[in-house]
Order: C-alpha cells, then sequence, then structure tokens
C-alpha cells in the first residue's frame, strides 16, 4: 500500500505538480512579458514616476511595518517592551505618512541614504576583498569599485538625482523580474514533451554469454 508520506506518493503528487504547471506556461510568460514592459516603460519614460510610486510603495510599507510593531507592543508582558515597541511604530508610521503626503522630498531622503549605503557597502567589499584568497579577491573588489563609483555618481548629483535613481532601479529591477519569469515559461514549455521520469525504466535485455 502507498501512504501520502510514501517516496512514490510524493514523486507522483510532484510529477502533477509540474505537469499542471507546463499547462500553464503561457501565462507565465505572459505575466513576465508584461512585468519586463512595464520596466521597460519606466525606464524609457516614466522614471520621475517610477520614483514617486516606489516612495509610495516605501511609504505604504512603513506603515504596515509601523502597525505590525505597535500590535507586538500590545502583546508585550512589560511597559517598557509596550512603550518601546509602540513608540517606533509610530514613528514608523510617521515617516510612513510624511513620504506618501511629500513624495519628492522622501524621495531626496531615501536617495541621499541609497547613496551613502552604497558607498559604505562598497568599501566594505573592497576592504574585505584584501583579506580572502588571492583567487577570489578581484571580482569582489572589483563588485566593492562599482558599488562605490555607483554611490559616488548618486552623491555627487544629489538632489537633482532624487528625481530618476529610485525610479530607475525600479524599472530595472521590473525589467529582469519579467525576464525571470519569460524565461521560466519558456523552460516550461520546452520540457512539454518530456515526461517526468518516476524512476521506472524499461528491463534491459541481457544476451546471454556464449
Amino acid at each position: 500500500m502507498t501512504t501520502p508520506l510514501s517516496p512514490s506518493a510524493g514523486l507522483h503528487n510532484l510529477g502533477d505538480a509540474i505537469r499542471q504547471l507546463r499547462a500553464r506556461w503561457g501565462w507565465f510568460v505572459a505575466y513576465g512579458a508584461l512585468c519586463a514592459i512595464m520596466g521597460l516603460i519606466t525606464l524609457l519614460y516614466l522614471v520621475v514616476q517610477g520614483t514617486i510610486a516606489s516612495v509610495f510603495m516605501i511609504g505604504l510599507a512603513m506603515i504596515l511595518a509601523g502597525g505590525s510593531e505597535i500590535v507586538i507592543g500590545f502583546r508585550a508582558k512589560s511597559w517598557g517592551w509596550l512603550m518601546l515597541w509602540v513608540l517606533a511604530g509610530l514613528l514608523y508610521i510617521v515617516a510612513g505618512a510624511l513620504a506618501l503626503a511629500q513624495p519628492l522630498l522622501a524621495a531626496a531622503g531615501f536617495t541621499l541614504f541609497l547613496g551613502a549605503a552604497m558607498l559604505a557597502t562598497g568599501v566594505m567589499r573592497v576592504v574585505a576583498a584584501f583579506r580572502m584568497e588571492p583567487g577570489s579577491k578581484a571580482m569582489l573588489a572589483l563588485s566593492g569599485l562599482i558599488t562605490i563609483a555607483l554611490g559616488g555618481l548618486i552623491l555627487s548629483g544629489w538632489p537633482a538625482t532624487s528625481l530618476f535613481v529610485l525610479g530607475t532601479f525600479l524599472g530595472i529591477d521590473l525589467l529582469f523580474y519579467g525576464l525571470t519569469w519569460i524565461g521560466f515559461g519558456l523552460r516550461l514549455k520546452s520540457h512539454n514533451h518530456h515526461p517526468v521520469d518516476h524512476g521506472q525504466h524499461e528491463p534491459e535485455h541481457l544476451e546471454p554469454d556464449h
């Protein structure tokens, strides 16, 4: 008898799941194409609007995070933790609300923080590269130098860069996110005619020795 936890049942369920996904490969490609097109449009025509949209998403995330922290605070068993969580949650909510009310001003602040963070991260990568083995330090050092250059460019052009940096990052993220789903869907399509191997093989016909 085959139980739900047996290996053969697991292989059977996995095979069914894969076959169901293969039947819907077109939806994955369509979704990926939509995301990629939105990314290209953002990069080519809507960089400023993309920056504002990024600020709105960050602001909403901060408000949700602040609300969650307040809920956690009210479940705390001591007044000290209650006040700490509630105060942190209120600060998050106020910051998120300000970002929604003044998106361009918030974009300037977020861009300044992003440039400083990239600069610091690049310096840390370069320092870490000098402490690594010779075979792997070159790529890490190169990555650090590129990050330093990007952070420096953002900071050198601030606050003007705040109008397009976040929107550019959003467009790039949407583009590659869409390409990833397109690749996934096309890979499912290419395996449409290759049945899932459940470990069952045809018996080998051995010739008798003479």
